[in-house]
């Protein structure tokens, strides 16, 4: 069984702070949150994660200030740091690459991308902490491959089907609404109507509900939907 990936968070946007912690336990990760550069310094002495999610502007020390010192030290040397920032100029970008940041993301970004590129470097980094295989009762799905099994069958799925079973799959029996559903797979600075959801999620029963196969897509009345292992 591979270990649970461990990510550290600095970020002292509160509401923002919550939104990657909540998107990023659903995925299945560890997260740990620190509001301050230099109490971030501290903890990473005393753990080190296996990714760092580092916003460049923050209280104490700065972010890329922070990434300086952790490529100094042996034990943060390789330490995967993806930066948050609202500066999307090339030069601060490549400031931030040059400090030692392997990734970069401006704000506002769209979760589902964010998630995807911790994913992949996660993947490169740690190959054997990062599921490809997501299975749920008798449905498999191959993140690398995108395609998606039930019962040996194949079942084709529209990409955005896809990434909506995925992010179901993630977390079997969880109910998401369809406010959560919509910033997990749409993110949440594409406007989708609600709507948009129930629609998605119809087509997606549909494929998935093979000649008299159990249905397992759950709704929930005035709380969302489910995917039941």
């Amino acid at each position: 069984m591979a270990m649970v990936p461990r990510i550290t968070v600095v970020e002292d946007e509160e509401a923002l702070s919550v939104l990657l912690r909540y998107n990023l336990e659903a995925e299945g990760y560890e997260v740990e949150t620190v509001a301050r550069g230099d109490e971030a310094e501290i903890r990473l002495r005393e753990r080190v994660p296996d990714l760092l999610l580092l916003d460049w502007m923050l209280p104490g020390i700065s972010g890329i200030e922070l990434c300086r010192r952790l490529r100094l030290r042996d034990e943060t040397e390789r330490l995967p740091i993806i930066m948050l920032t609202a500066r999307g100029e090339e030069s601060e970008r490549i400031r931030g690459l040059s400090t030692g940041a392997d990734d970069y993301v401006v704000k506002p970004f769209s979760t589902p991308e964010l998630l995807a590129r911790v994913r992949a470097m996660l993947r490169r980094a740690r190959p054997e902490t990062i599921s490809t295989q997501l299975k749920v009762g008798d449905i498999e799905l191959d993140r690398e491959t995108h395609r998606v099994h039930r019962r040996g069958r194949e079942i084709r799925l529209g990409p955005t089907e896809f990434r909506l079973l995925e992010f179901l799959m993630s977390a079997p029996n969880r109910v998401y609404s369809r406010a959560q559903l919509l910033d997990g797979v749409w993110g949440h600075d594409v406007y989708v109507d609600e709507r948009t959801v129930d629609v998605h999620v119809g087509r997606l029963r549909k494929a998935l509900n093979l000649s008299n196969m159990r249905d397992v897509v759950r709704t929930v009345r005035g709380a969302g939907y489910a995917i039941d292992g």
